[in-house]
Formats: structure tokens, sequence, C-alpha cells
């Protein structure tokens, strides 16, 4: 690729700059034997084939086991063990349930075996479909009791094998992951904050690479010549700011001009899997200018792909990508995006909704309501709470805290640019909650696992030992709220750390900053007190035998 004088490599290729410097020892690629592994190639596949097999028994267990939750795998191992790790595996290392998830397998028969030619459609190429599915998710999990039926457990998580194979067995790319799937969103958040990111480890290998195969995927050059031509789904994104929408005036997923290499080479749909050695980012993620963890499944597929060896699994600080706002490849700027701070604010206020769901005063007001209202329809009722809950009393609180916020610094910028702007310095107090939340059902009921698999080979006639249905707590129970207060506690210092810095990098002068941070700062207070007070109370042991 031909090169432009008296500009750097970076600056030609568009990669963000101060980022991607030689990393040594921050890579986990180069630590010893972790580093093997996750560089092997199917490092992927023998994670997604063991999880699959769980999910399979999970799904047995669940139609066909006994229909006590405390006493079935569908009962127990979604709601109260796989959340509590997957909280944590982010704060640790990052995007692991996605890098090993199950409904990929499926998803790879249906991209080998299905049309999947067709783009996805332009009108929900945003986070809104997510946000739908997320907030139907929340409704159908307190009406339908999820936590308490195995059965329906099984039908959940059936349905979603199916609509990945659907989607991706149809539309290009992982439409399914990006654009649909309510778990990957949950991820692609809250992994804002995780220690590790995958990026480039120098930019300027990247400004003078000719082949761009962390995208396009990598051919063989005697089947598919080699071309400096990026594909269209890996050109900058170009947003509407009139509108505040992420109108992407790109080609997205292959489906722009041609190029001299197949347009859709990540899935190599183009010209079949003719010549196709290493998938790349079917994302649309180009590695240089990618910026976070935002649409990354950790799929390693770019490392892979990458013939120059510069991916890598780069530790960072937690609050580095939270508060800056680069065009992210694939997601342009954050602050521009009304949909993806809706997702954020969701997840964020979602975490104290979800553990109000559980606690006695909501089961107290939800009765009083019935009473007052005149609704029998546990249903009806826990829409129209839910709806208040999830979307009312959040969009009433951030709308305030930005008309204050705006206000009080004299700017003049729009209440849903700010929003979108300051959204993003609450995701570190939404995933404290989420992980206090979460670990006090595991730390409960860990070990109910030991009795439910015991049963569990007892009904296949295998030896197992007589189940002890006594196990249950990790930890002394007088552990639990000094933990779920701290992880709390460090989300709302992350939390207004990022609201500073957001508020400097928008502001300028210190002053005006402190202004338009203040109102922020509250609004995160208040929540986190809301969050000890959620704490305190009594809650419900969903899929263990204890109660209230």
């Amino acid at each position: 690729m031909a090169s432009s004088p008296g500009l750097p490599s970076s600056r030609r290729s568009g990669v963000l700059p101060g980022r991607g410097q030689p990393h040594g020892r921050r890579d986990l690629l180069r630590w010893p034997g972790i580093g093997a592994v996750l560089r092997w190639r199917h490092t992927r596949t023998v994670l997604q084939a063991l999880v699959l097999g769980l999910a399979v028994l999970i799904l047995l267990d669940g139609f066909f086991g006994p229909q006590l939750a405390p006493r079935n795998l569908a009962g127990t191992v979604p709601w109260v063990h796989w959340r509590g790790f997957v909280v944590l595996a982010l704060l640790v290392a990052g995007n692991l349930f996605c890098m090993a998830c199950p409904f990929m397998l499926p998803r790879r028969l249906a991209k080998r075996f299905g049309p999947a030619r067709f783009p996805w459609p332009a009108f929900l190429r945003s986070k809104w479909l997510a946000v739908g599915l997320l907030l139907f998710f929340f409704w159908a999990y307190e009406a339908f009791s999820l936590w308490a039926s195995p059965w329906l457990t099984a039908w959940v998580a059936l349905t979603y094998f199916v609509l990945a194979f659907v989607v991706d067995g149809f539309f290009k790319g992982a439409s399914f992951c990006k654009h649909v799937c309510p778990i990957g969103q949950f991820h692609f958040v809250n992994s804002m904050v995780s220690p590790t990111e995958v990026r480039v480890r120098d930019p300027a290998v990247c400004g003078d690479c000719a082949t761009k195969d962390c995208i396009r995927g990598r051919y063989d050059p005697a089947v598919v010549p080699a071309s400096g031509t990026l594909p269209a789904h890996a050109r900058p994104i170009h947003l509407d700011a009139g509108s505040g929408q992420a109108r992407l005036q790109m080609a997205e997923m292959g489906s722009g001009p041609a190029s001299p290499r197949p347009a859709d080479a990540a899935s190599g749909r183009a010209l079949g899997r003719r010549g196709l050695i290493q998938g790349g980012c079917e994302l649309a993620l180009f590695q240089p200018r990618k910026g976070g963890n935002g649409d990354c499944t950790f799929c390693m597929e770019c490392i892979h792909a990458c013939p120059h060896d510069n991916v890598g699994i780069i530790l960072r600080p937690p609050l580095e990508e939270l508060t800056r706002d680069p065009v992210r490849s694939g997601v342009g700027r954050l602050s521009r995006r009304p949909d993806w701070a809706a997702l954020a604010l969701l997840l964020c206020f979602g975490a104290f909704v979800n553990a109000f769901g559980m606690v006695e005063p909501m089961f107290a007001l939800q009765a009083w309501a019935a009473e007052a209202l005149g609704i029998t329809s546990r249903a009806l009722l826990l829409a129209l709470f839910l709806g208040i809950l999830y979307a009312g009393v959040p969009a009433l609180l951030t709308g305030a805290t930005a008309w204050l916020s705006r206000r009080w610094s004299g700017g003049s910028d729009l209440l849903r640019h700010r929003i979108s702007t300051y959204a993003w310095s609450l995701v570190p107090l939404g995933m404290g909650m989420w992980t206090a939340h979460y670990l006090h059902h595991l730390l409960i009921g860990g070990w109910t696992l030991v009795p439910v698999v015991q049963e569990y080979l007892r009904d296949l006639g295998l030896p197992a030992g007589e189940p002890r249905w006594g196990a249950g707590a990790m930890v002394p129970e007088s552990w639990l709220l000094p933990i779920e207060v701290f992880f709390l506690q460090v989300g709302l210092l992350l939390t207004l750390v990022a609201g500073f810095r957001i508020a400097r990098r928008e502001e300028g002068s210190r002053r005006r900053a402190r202004r338009a941070f203040l109102p922020w700062a509250v609004l995160a207070t208040l929540l986190c007190l809301a969050g000890i007070w959620l704490l305190l109370q009594p809650m419900e042991m969903r899929g263990t035998f204890q109660a209230l």
C-alpha cells in the first residue's frame, strides 16, 4: 500500500492516536502458559464445545428432570452459578462468556449450510432492538417466574439456540451477536470496565499493512490475490450529528462496492469457502480503529488472521474506555449514539431494579398497587411497574441530571447529547451493583450445585452418593454484606472518577467541569445509597431451598 509523505503511518491508517504501542508484559498472549493456550487457534472451539455440553445437560434436566428448581440443573446453574461467575470473569479477565458462547457452534452450521447472504436491515442497525429485548426479558423473568421453572428456563435456552441459528443462517456477519443477543449486550457494556482489551500492539505496523486480514480474513494467495483495497465494512463511520442517530454511511458487512477480495471474507460467503484459511472479524471491528470492548466477542479471529502478529490481549486501566470518545470502528462516537447510551442506562438502573424485585418492599408495593388500581393480572401489573422502573424513572432522573449539569456549567448542548456523553460514567456503578447482587446468590447458594449433580447422576443410574441438600453457603453469612458493599462502593468510586474525567474532557476548564460533574455525582451517590438499602433487605433466594 502506498504511503503518504509527511504523515505517520498511524495517521494514514486512521488508527486511534496514543493506542497500541508495544505492550510487553501487559500482553496476555506473551505470558508463559496462558499465552500459549490463548494463541492456540482451537481454544475457543474447545471452550464452546465444553459449554455446549453443559448446556445440553441443562436442557435435558430442564425438560425431563424434577421440576422443583433447587433440584434441577436448569433451576440452579443459570440463575445462581452462571450469573455469579460471569460478573467475576468480566471484572478479572473480560468477555469470557462470549468467547466460550455455546450458541456459536450451531451458528457455524447455519453459516455453512444456510444462505447467510442478506445484509442486516438498515433500520435495525442500532441497539434499540437489543434494548427492547432486554426490557422484554426483565419482564418475562418476573412475570413467568423463570427462576422457579426449569421447564421454562430450558425453553428460553432452546429459543436462544434457534434464534442464533436462524438469524445468522440468513444474514451476513455476526448479526445475532451485534444486534440481537440480550446477553451479549450485557457483556459488551460491562466489559468496558474489564482490565483487558483485544487491540493492536503497534499502530505503525497496521499503517503499513497491505492486506487488512484482521477484518477480511486470510485467504490462500494462490486462490485470492492480496489487495490493498479496504473492504466496505471496514471504512470509517460518519454520524448524523443533527439527529444524534448513528446513520452508518457505509456498506455494512460486505453489502457495498466490489473489492478485489471477497466483500464478505469474514464468513467466506463471496467465494464460498474456497481459499479461506482464517476468518476475520465478523462484527466489522477494524482493529486499528476499534477503540474498546464494545461489540467485541473476544473471538480472537483478528489475532489469528493478522499476518504480522500485531494483535494482542492487552491489560489496560479500567476507566480508559469509558472516559475517551474517539470514532470507534463499527460504533462511531458513543456521545452521538443515544441507542448505546440507552443500553448503558438500562443496564445500570436495571441492576438496582432487578434486586428490588426480590425484596419484601417490592412485594408489598405490588400488592398495594394491585388493590388500588384494581389490576388482577400479575403480568399486566409487572408490565406497568417494570416499565416505570426500567424506563420511566431512568429517563426522568437522567433528564433532570443532564438539565442541571448543563445549566450549572453554562453549556448549550442538547440534553440527549449530554445524557449520551455522561451516561458512560454510570457503567462502573451498575457493574458494582450487578456484582454485589449476583455474588449474594452465588455465595449463599454456590454449593447447591453438588447435590443437584449427585441427583442427576443417580437418575442416570451412576453411583454418586446420597445428595446433601443442606449444602449451600460458600462463605460465612457474616461476610456477605461487607463483600457486597465493597463492590458497590468501588463501583461508585470508579463512577465518580470517570464522571469527572468526562467533564474535564467536555468542559475544558476545571471550574466548569466541577459544575457539570456535580449533578451526576449526586445521582451516582443516591443510587449507591439505594443499593446499600437493597442489600440490607431480606432477599428472596431463588434457585435454592432458602426463602426470604
